[in-house]
């Protein structure tokens, strides 16, 4: 993984994964996707962690893709040769596929890709600093990882079709009204604020975080009473789980269950 661009670090059972591209607000690079791809796969692969928060560093989350690397290889791009375009296809799909629970820490400026990879999580938690927009219009560009694909399933069609089409951005404290971001914080107490979430969530079972997070996205996509069935299937073969059982039993001894994640 390259340091420089994407930094991993671990706290307890949180794997903070940072984009490094401060000086270019963490524009997404060939780098960008490599070192996150391959942080995606560090921390599916760590049993010790349960949760992973995505942030950046500097004033930016992520300005979205780096338009002049883009433009290098539109001009430049040869016979099956790999591009930006498809870098990042890959890099998103191992993003959605996480086991785990995702938060998205957004420390400043998120726009087009970076809206798009905050899509990703499955909780958003916001700077006041922050400022929110898909900005793909204003470059003449379509979105391809999710803008018009998720974006409107988030936060319903006309405010998604309103970002899209004018590019503007607005502020974390309006897309908390919108059910995009979850909580608004000072900068200063943005990275406490979402590790206290985050070990909230890293001490309940892994198992269950798993396929709940995999029930939820299933569900989206299957009409109600289909996804209902699917539930309480997963509810039936999880009673012979190690981590219900001892979920029950510690509520019954009157002690905190200790979790093993099968």
């Amino acid at each position: 993984m390259n340091e420089q661009a994407v930094l991993i670090e671990k706290r307890n059972q949180v794997a903070w994964i940072y984009l490094n591209r401060p000086n270019d607000m963490n524009a997404i690079s060939r780098e960008i996707l490599e070192g996150l791809k391959e942080a995606v796969q560090t921390v599916e692969a760590d049993e010790e962690i349960r949760v992973v928060v995505l942030t950046g560093t500097g004033k930016a989350f992520c300005a979205g893709a780096d338009l002049k690397e883009l433009m290098h290889d539109l001009e430049n791009k040869q016979p099956g040769q790999t591009n930006l375009l498809d870098g990042a296809d890959s890099t998103f799909g191992s993003l959605a596929k996480l086991s785990k629970p995702l938060i998205a820490a957004l420390n400043g400026i998120t726009l087009a890709g970076g809206l798009e990879l905050a899509m990703s999580a499955d909780i958003v938690v916001a700077s006041e600093r922050a400022k929110i927009g898909d900005a793909h219009a204003n470059f003449g560009v379509l979105p391809g990882a999710g803008g018009s694909a998720k974006l409107p399933r988030i936060i319903g069609v006309n405010r998604a079709k309103y970002l899209l089409f004018t590019g503007d951005f607005i502020s974390a404290n309006q897309m908390k009204e919108y059910g995009f971001v979850h909580e608004v914080v000072s900068p200063e107490e943005l990275e406490s604020t979402v590790q206290v979430i985050a070990e909230k969530i890293a001490e309940k079972s892994p198992l269950v975080l798993q396929k709940m997070k995999q029930l939820v996205h299933d569900g989206l996509e299957q009409p109600l009473e289909l996804a209902l069935k699917q539930e309480l299937l997963s509810l039936k073969a999880h009673t012979q789980s190690y981590d219900m059982n001892e979920g029950l039993s510690a509520f019954v001894e009157k002690r905190k269950p200790e979790f093993r994640g099968y």
